[in-house]
């Protein structure tokens, strides 16, 4: 079951330092915009501010719709902003993508689409959640298979689960008709293992930072910001927030600890338009 890892050299007693962007929404044309945002732009003045603030990450993390119009540019385009950072980028797939084409376009020195990740005292498993032309999310049965195999390869290494879709809801009707539909067996199945720290995904918009309480303790449960338009929390219906496009940091500790922070672009420059449609 195990497929390619890609190791990386951290000692076991150093944290590992990961930033995830999520949901650019990228087109073959720089100026597309979504919703009033052009996301060529947004993703832009995420990783200026990233950039800008010279943090020492390890990793970028990318989870997801990636694309919005399926185009073998958009991927290029996202591909040619990430190689500025100069950072290994682990990627995989939302309801938005075309995997095949991102097998394809999504290659570069620093670009990756393995799913297991080996690095200090820690693996990262990128997992797809995705369904093929539906917008909510399923997790496999192949997943949960690559998560045993991956565990019982490194038993003794902490685990951060990594996906596009939400396994809890959002309070959010709308929202919640696209969740990841066996999200709370996921939690529950998952959690049986005392190593599993972390969950982490994208596809909602907006900031989530919960703890699910499993048999072996609290596990942080994180959702990060787009870096385009940004949802409206607890919203009964479709409606925009005016939040900045923002990413996350993440610090995994040697002991199994996660210290997380979300970052947005600062002013006001991003606005979407409650009018336009197009999502």
């Amino acid at each position: 079951m195990l497929k390619d890892a890609v190791h990386y050299s951290v000692a076991a007693n150093e944290p590992v330092r990961l930033v995830q962007v999520t949901d650019p929404h990228l087109f073959a044309d720089p100026q597309g915009q979504l919703l009033g945002v052009n996301t060529t732009n947004s993703l832009q003045a995420v990783l200026n501010t990233f950039m800008a603030t010279k943090y020492p990450a390890d990793l970028l993390l990318a989870t997801g719709d990636i694309s919005q119009d399926y185009s073998p540019e958009s991927y290029q385009h996202f591909v040619d902003k990430v190689e500025a950072l100069n950072l290994p980028c682990h990627y995989l797939p939302g309801n938005h993508d075309d995997p095949r084409l991102m097998a394809i376009r999504m290659q570069g020195e620093h670009v990756f689409g393995q799913q297991l990740i080996v690095i200090g005292a820690w693996i990262i498993l990128m997992l797809d959640s995705t369904v093929r032309g539906k917008p909510g999310g399923y997790m496999g049965e192949p997943q949960f298979a690559l998560i045993d195999a991956a565990i019982k390869a490194y038993p003794n290494k902490h685990v951060l689960l990594v996906m596009h879709h939400n396994p809890i809801v959002m309070d959010c009707a709308w929202l919640d008709q696209h969740c990841m539909m066996n999200g709370a067996d996921f939690l529950a199945r998952t959690s049986l293992y005392p190593q599993v720290k972390g969950v982490l995904w994208g596809h909602v918009h907006q900031q989530v930072d919960k703890l699910h309480t499993g048999p072996h303790g609290d596990i942080p449960l994180m959702a990060t910001p787009s870096t385009c338009i940004q949802f409206k929390p607890l919203s009964p219906y479709f409606a925009l927030d005016h939040l900045q496009p923002g990413y996350r940091l993440l610090e995994l500790a040697g002991d199994g600890s996660i210290r997380t922070n979300v970052y947005r672009v600062p002013g006001n420059r991003f606005s979407p338009d409650n009018e336009a449609s197009g999502y």
